[in-house]
């Protein structure tokens, strides 16, 4: 009980030192542990919030973690205390095989802050291994010839825990003894030395016993049984060419290959000289890796070597002779590592998705790289593949940094497929690779693009409330709600009235029946507005032209409704023109475009219309037996579907002079009283020389008074009225082909030019009031 208090004295002091001197070393970026193995999961190797100045509930927010380095996670971070402990018991012997340190490593990542901290864990040996021999009994054979002080090599005690074994004892015996000598590497082995002539004859056998005690506490010993057979004489013993073989054999040598060759001599003949080579002393591990000829004493690799696995092998060869006697060597091999090791890739993910305005050097993911291979063979660098947005930093010799190096945008590349290329420095170089998907998230960054910046639509007139008029159409490059369109009217104003817009489609319809002739095109704003936050917007013009359609019949102006009559000569020659139908169509385009046609005339080779001008003119000379008075009607159509007519009738007067025709434009047609026709034609012929001659008068007047303006009472004959070359058309008109009012005034007495008739009366040439009337007109009544 005092021994193990002693020692578990001893043990807390060890782990007392080990605690302040990985203290002084976190103060320099590296944390280094001692603890002991064999200890039990959970135990406390050292309080690394402490060393590194870490708060607890910061450690804990932050997402701190230990990471080792290899496939067993050994250590873990407790994140209440912030204390290190084992994750795993830990077997010095199974980890750290013939190395005289062992040392794990590990990293403690603090991913809120990005940082990485190495840590290194120093594995302390414990005596919990006994000394063993690997063969419970040892046969010697021993010449009777042979000579005190020769030696003979005994089997090497293996003990698992680090240092030499103490000594070795072996049981009394006056011809022999016990000699331990010390290798260059501190390793003991012992020798049986004979002390003195064997005598065969006396003794043919002996039997000792080797015992080998470590240096624990508390101590642990082995022991082995040892035959000595001594044989007839063979005075020459084979004696090797080295006592210590020291050869080097490349880890990927294949099988079969040729690995080194022992040789020994010896001086006798015959069968004593007959040297049989066979290990002596050599692992169970080893002995499935080399073969030895016995005949030759080649040495030949039987299976795979690995340098990761074990880096060196000791061995004892034994030569013996025909006769008995034999001689050892030690063969020390060593495994030369070579690249076939390629590095190994560990990734974790920080951030994915990634939002797509994150700023640059924003860490992404955390890689860290292992090799098993040594020396430059394990030296590793990491690369990208491609033209990324991304850069690797080095955080520590195996562990590297994925960030970002250039501005994102997901609506140019949403994923990014990143291949992450490991290349040693071994010749050749080994390389290994590991793909990471990183997808990059959307933020409302664009607004709605209209496909075009304006739009036109065209609806015909009277169209139904409600009928759809144009659909237009806004791309969003965001994704999900940051890509989803609504559509609206911008601003008011009076044409807002005309359209409403449907939110979900973009689709315009009309709000009530168009009318061509009163609006004939209006424009509106829509906006096409994200649902992102803040919301983004665009707006496009959307122009509506009404198209006519043929909706109003012509309208006769001239002769007005319940006809016209006019007056002719008899004689007259054919093409004179009798009078002039003048109508209107409110509609436009074609619909507009009038003809005109005769309907009625009881003599329909006497008179014809111009289709397009409505002109009423005489086809051939007027004859005697023409009737005197002439009922024409005519018909104006326009070139709308279906077409629209109207209709106007013309009474013409067939005469030799006006004096004449008068009579018969105030004739009842039922009964005439020649007397009060006489009448009314001089009246009438005094009434149009008078007002002759007081336009003529007027017209001078408005000439010199041109300057000045006109007087209101005279402002119905101004030119502002009418068109200089065409029909009157009122400031306020805008539709159809005539006006809706016409005025219509002839001299008596004098043939009017053919196109006079659409001069308004202000443009007709005066008249003299004592010049007689001509013949040959026609006398239209109505003015």
């Amino acid at each position: 009980m005092v021994v193990r208090e002693g020692r578990w004295g001893r043990r807390q002091r060890a782990l007392l030192c080990c605690v302040l001197v990985a203290a002084w070393e976190a103060a320099w970026g590296q944390l280094r542990y001692s603890v002991p193995e064999e200890l039990p999961k959970g135990s406390f190797v050292g309080d690394v919030a402490k060393d590194l100045a870490l708060e607890l509930a910061a450690l804990g927010n932050r997402g701190a973690r230990v990471v080792s380095q290899g496939r067993t996670q050994y250590f873990a971070l407790h994140a209440n205390s912030g204390h290190l402990v084992t994750a795993e018991r830990i077997d010095r012997e199974q980890l750290c095989r013939l190395q005289e340190k062992c040392v794990l490593r590990c990293e403690l990542i603090v991913e809120g802050e990005m940082k990485v901290y190495a840590i290194e864990v120093e594995i302390t040996d414990i005596n919990d291994n006994t000394p063993s021999f690997r063969e419970a009994e040892i046969e010697l054979k021993m010449s009777e010839i042979t000579a005190p002080g020769s030696r003979f090599p005994l089997p090497e005690a293996h003990d698992p825990d680090m240092g030499a074994n103490s000594l070795y004892q072996l049981t009394p015996n006056p011809l022999f003894s016990l000699v331990v000598k010390e290798d260059s590497d501190g390793r003991k082995h012992a020798e049986l030395l004979l002390e003195k002539n064997l005598d065969r004859e006396k003794q043919k056998s002996h039997n000792l016993i080797l015992t080998a005690v470590d240096g624990g506490d508390p101590v642990r010993s082995g022991t082995t049984q040892i035959k000595i057979d001594v044989t007839d004489a063979n005075d020459n013993a084979p004696v090797f060419t080295k006592e210590i073989y020291k050869v080097g054999v490349p880890e990927n040598l294949p099988e079969g290959s040729l690995a080194f060759q022992v040789k020994a001599t010896d001086g006798d003949e015959g069968t004593n000289a007959e040297i049989t080579y066979s290990f002596n002393d050599i692992a169970s591990s080893a002995r499935q890796l080399f073969s030895l000829d016995p005949k030759t004493g080649d040495v030949r690799i039987t299976g795979p070597l690995d340098y990761e696995d074990v880096k060196y092998y000791k061995v004892t060869v034994e030569g013996k002779d025909g006769g008995g006697l034999s001689a050892h060597a030690k063969v020390h091999i060593d495994i030369i590592d070579v690249n076939d090791n390629a590095p190994s890739l560990t990734l974790l993910p920080i951030l994915n998705p990634i939002p797509e305005d994150s700023v640059p050097s924003t860490v992404v993911a955390v890689i860290n790289v292992r090799d098993r291979d040594s020396g430059v063979n394990g030296e590793v660098t990491c690369n990208l593949d491609g033209d990324l947005p991304f850069k690797l930093e080095a955080s520590s010799e195996s562990t590297y940094k994925l960030v970002i190096e250039n501005s994102l945008d997901r609506e140019e590349v949403s994923t990014y497929n990143i291949t992450i290329i490991a290349t040693d420095r071994g010749s050749p170089a080994l390389s290994s690779r590991a793909d990471l998907v990183l997808e990059v998230s959307d933020v409302n960054d664009n607004a709605p693009v209209f496909e075009e910046a304006a739009y036109s639509a065209y609806v015909p007139e009277n169209n139904a409330a409600g009928e759809p008029v144009l659909r237009v159409s806004a791309r969003d490059a965001d994704a999900g709600a940051n890509g989803r369109v609504s559509y609206a009217l911008a601003g008011g104003g009076a044409d807002a009235a005309f359209v409403s817009v449907r939110a979900e489609t973009g689709e315009l319809y009309a709000q009530r029946s168009f009318d061509y002739e009163r609006c004939r095109e209006f424009a509106v704003e829509v906006r096409a507005r994200d649902g992102g936050t803040p919301a983004r917007s665009a707006t496009a013009t959307v122009r509506v032209f009404v198209l006519d359609r043929n909706d109003n019949a012509p309208r006769v102006l001239w002769p007005a409704a319940g006809g016209a009559e006019g007056a002719g000569a008899a004689a007259g020659e054919a093409g004179y023109l009798v009078a002039k139908v003048v109508a209107v169509d409110a509609d436009a385009g074609r619909n507009a475009w009038l003809s005109y046609e005769l309907l009625q005339a009881p003599e329909p080779a006497l008179f014809r219309v111009g289709l397009h001008s409505g002109e009423v003119r005489t086809t051939r000379a007027v004859s005697e037996r023409d009737a005197a008075k002439q009922r024409l009607v005519a018909v104006v159509k326009d070139h709308g579907q279906p077409a629209l007519s109207a209709t106007a009738t013309l009474h013409v007067v067939l005469a030799e002079s006006v004096q004449d025709a008068l009579p018969e434009l105030n004739e009842d047609p039922e009964a005439a009283d020649p007397q009060a026709e006489l009448r009314f034609s001089l009246v009438l012929a005094l009434a149009l020389l008078s007002a002759a001659f007081l336009l003529s008068a007027a017209l001078t007047l408005l000439t010199r008074l041109r300057r000045a303006g006109p007087p209101a009472v005279l402002r119905c004959l101004g030119t502002r009225r009418f068109s200089a070359s065409g029909p009157a058309v009122p400031a306020d008109f805008c539709e159809g082909t005539l006006p809706y009012s016409y005025n219509l005034c002839v001299a008596p007495g004098r043939a009017v030019p053919e196109g006079a008739w659409l001069l308004p009366p202000a443009l007709l040439p005066s008249v003299p009031v004592e010049e007689p009337p001509f013949k040959n007109v026609v006398l239209v009544h109505g003015c």
